[in-house]
């Protein structure tokens, strides 16, 4: 690094040098000069030498990778900085190894009015079911519990917290000594999270958004809205993002619109849309999903046979008023749908929005689907007809695909081998935006397309190409800007430095079998993601110019 002392009156230049520039405007680039907010130029290191006299800062690379950084297209920032800082059962392997953790948690927290946790997966356990009321009233010393699921679309709780919320036993999806679900669900949350001190999330808040930047993540879509964190966490994350120490936040807000007045309070809050997660179903963890044949695993009926297709929480004709009301107030639109008859309910929704008012104002608005795992051909030629973005999260098959995952348990091995069809999806020209909904599944990048490409159902995988183009450059075009997430002239100065090894060009329609070093390719290279190679380590991140996680130069 120089020693100079730039002038404070005129825009700041770094040059970057002696490293691997992941460049489309230069295949073989490795340098690259920063202006500002804004990449300045991207080359090859003879012509480095033209800039170094007139620069504030000069960072020697090192050979180390610098590629844009990562837009991280469907987060819970807070729900993802309490796992961080609080109970996370990610790793208990077994319900006893759960019911240990908790009691030792809540033996720690003595003065915490309601504990928080998050995580478990009773399909993962071999004892095959979650903990009961009673074990956990027995783990916390009678305290309140909130326990959520590793989806959050079903929770565990205590009886004191049941005695918190007047009503609980008569709302939908409560159950006896079972999960709650729906609105039962809804109202244990926002008993649990009002407990929560603007303190609590400030520092919860923090931790996500700095475990983000040390991953190389340089901008995060949050998924907020009013039975999921509510108005206060939300606008608090957008004023601690605007501070501009961290990653950039988008947020989005789940709220339906049926006029522009509703749309106008939506974006007071500093939402760029009414969408996330808005829900038409649940999750397939928690059989809320909604299908159109009866998940596998089911209750059966009178007759011996399955009989529970999920939860519809809004049909075509909601869809479509939403759709249509967003699209007249020029606000994105987008939803929260997983099962197959959910997806049916939103791209019928959609077209019968476009027929009202508009094939090509809808498609201009690029409305988003999020998750949508369930798609067949039809919904899928839906997306495509009517330019929906799928953000989509390509860890959830890492962890409950395959032959033996919990897609088949709840399916059946023939319907779970259909769901995340992103090959598919790419073929008809779908744009994938992905991420992580963390804390669902963690924050980590390069895992992310590392499962995308070695997707557990062959057909469906891409390449290592589209799947770190979707999660750098799909996540800015999902929400309108077509203009960064990739590094060129012009673009916002987002990126990451890497160490990493040898760097590839995966062969086209290949996977797994051929990767190449052959500069002729005239591709940019890729850390070679094969599972059980390491992934590459983040030395540092720069958002806006800005260094938002170690140094430049390390």
């Amino acid at each position: 690094m120089s020693e100079h002392i730039p002038d404070p009156a005129r825009t700041r230049t770094v040059l970057l040098r002696g490293g691997e520039v992941h460049s489309p405007a230069d295949p073989f680039a490795t340098a690259m000069v920063v202006e500002g907010d804004r990449i300045a130029w991207v080359g090859e290191e003879g012509a480095a030498d033209s800039f170094a006299g007139g620069v504030d800062e000069v960072v020697q690379l090192d050979g180390a990778l610098v590629t844009p950084a990562f837009t991280d297209a469907h987060v819970h920032t807070t729900a993802t900085g309490l796992a961080l800082t609080g109970l996370d059962l990610a790793g208990a392997g077994t319900l006893s190894d759960a019911l240990a953790r908790i009691r030792g948690y809540a033996d720690a927290r003595p003065s915490d009015r309601i504990l928080l946790g998050h995580g478990w997966d009773a399909s993962a356990w071999p004892e095959g079911r979650p903990p009961s009321r009673a074990e956990l009233d027995e783990a916390t010393g009678g305290r309140p519990l909130y326990l959520t699921r590793v989806d959050v679309h079903s929770a565990v709780v205590t009886t004191a917290l049941l005695d918190l919320v007047p009503g609980i036993r008569e709302r939908s999806g409560f159950q006896a000594d079972a999960p709650l679900t729906g609105d039962a669900h809804h109202a244990v949350r926002k008993a649990a999270y009002a407990t929560v001190t603007p303190a609590q999330r400030a520092e919860a808040q923090a931790a996500a958004l700095a475990r983000a930047a040390s991953l190389g993540i340089g901008s995060v879509h949050e998924c907020a809205g009013p039975d999921i964190s509510g108005e206060d966490d939300f606008t608090a994350l957008l004023a601690l993002a605007a501070e501009g120490n961290g990653p950039r936040v988008v947020g989005y807000w789940a709220e339906l619109v049926a006029s522009a007045k509703d749309a106008e309070r939506i974006r007071e809050l500093g939402a760029v849309g009414a969408a996330g997660d808005l829900f038409v179903d649940g999750s397939l963890g928690s059989h809320t999903a909604h299908l159109h044949a009866p998940y596998a695993d089911s209750p059966s009926s009178a007759g011996g046979t399955p009989s529970h297709t999920g939860a519809a929480h809004l049909d075509a004709d909601a869809v479509a008023s939403h759709v249509a009301a967003c699209t007249e107030a020029g606000l994105q639109a987008g939803f929260h749908a997983i099962g197959d008859a959910a997806l049916t309910s939103v791209v019928d929704g959609v077209r019968a929005a476009a027929e009202r008012i508009g094939l090509d104002r809808i498609r201009a608005a690029r409305h988003r689907v999020e998750h949508a795992e369930m798609l067949t051909e039809r919904t899928i030629a839906g997306f495509a007809d009517l330019a929906l973005t799928a953000s989509v999260q390509p860890a959830f098959d890492a962890a409950w695909g395959g032959e033996d995952g919990m897609y088949a348990a709840r399916l059946g091995a023939d319907r779970a081998r259909t769901l995340n069809p992103y090959a598919a999806l790419l073929k008809a020209g779908v744009p994938l935006a992905l991420g992580s909904d963390s804390p669902v599944t963690p924050l980590d990048p390069w895992g992310t397309v590392r499962a995308a490409v070695f997707h557990r159902t062959r057909a469906h995988g891409i390449s290592a190409r589209a799947a770190f183009t979707a999660h750098t450059r799909g996540g800015w075009r999902a929400v309108g800007r077509d203009d960064a997430g990739v590094l060129v002239p012009g673009a916002p100065a987002d990126y990451a430095v890497w160490r990493t090894g040898e760097l590839l060009v995966q062969a086209p329609d290949e996977r797994v079998e051929r990767w190449s070093t052959d500069p002729r390719s005239g591709t940019p290279g890729l850390p070679d993601l094969t599972p059980g190679n390491d992934l590459p380590v983040c030395l540092s991140t720069v958002v806006g110019g800005r260094t938002v996680f170690g140094r430049p130069n390390e």
